[in-house]
């Protein structure tokens, strides 16, 4: 990212064009562009300050105060939709969030949480932690229908109508 002008320019620039000098001529004689002149100017009457905005940087967001309530009710209900979530927090806290916000602060979140989640279940997906929950009550041997080996893998069919999760 480029370096804002020094305050040393910006003072001159400015006092070039109290001086009664247009500000196209004040960009030719300093070598700066004309919209760099004009918003210079600019801001000096609406702000009176010669300094330059800050650049780069994260913004705050707005929900982070909130964290807890919101992981709260997502736990509270897993099945909770971000316009729901939305007109909770807005009804709890006079916080007004976009639902789009609202699930990429989650999605954030949630994969902050999933990074430092304990090494044994990184990078492990829910179907397999739950084949690995199921095959350790349920041996693999224990009429499993295959001809005696152990080690192959075991599928468990269960019922349509039993929900896992």
């Amino acid at each position: 990212m480029p370096k804002a002008y020094s305050l040393d320019l910006r003072e001159r620039v400015v006092r070039y064009v109290g001086e009664g000098h247009s500000r196209r001529s004040a960009a030719a004689h300093f070598r700066v562009s004309v919209s760099f002149v004009v918003n210079l100017v600019k801001a000096v009457r609406v702000r009176g300050s010669l300094a330059p905005k800050p650049s780069g940087g994260r913004r705050h967001a707005k929900l982070e105060p909130h964290r807890a309530f919101l992981l709260e009710k997502v736990a509270e209900k897993a099945d909770i939709t971000m316009p729901e979530l939305a007109a909770e927090l807005a009804a709890a806290t006079c916080e007004k969030a976009d639902p789009a916000s609202l699930s990429r602060w989650l999605i954030h979140r949630l994969s902050l949480q999933k990074m430092y989640a304990p090494p044994r279940l990184q990078g492990v997906c829910r179907d397999c932690l739950l084949i690995s929950l199921l095959q350790r009550i349920r041996p693999r041997g224990a009429s499993s229908g295959h001809d005696g080996d152990t080690r192959a893998p075991v599928l468990i069919k269960l019922p349509a109508s039993s929900a896992v999760f």
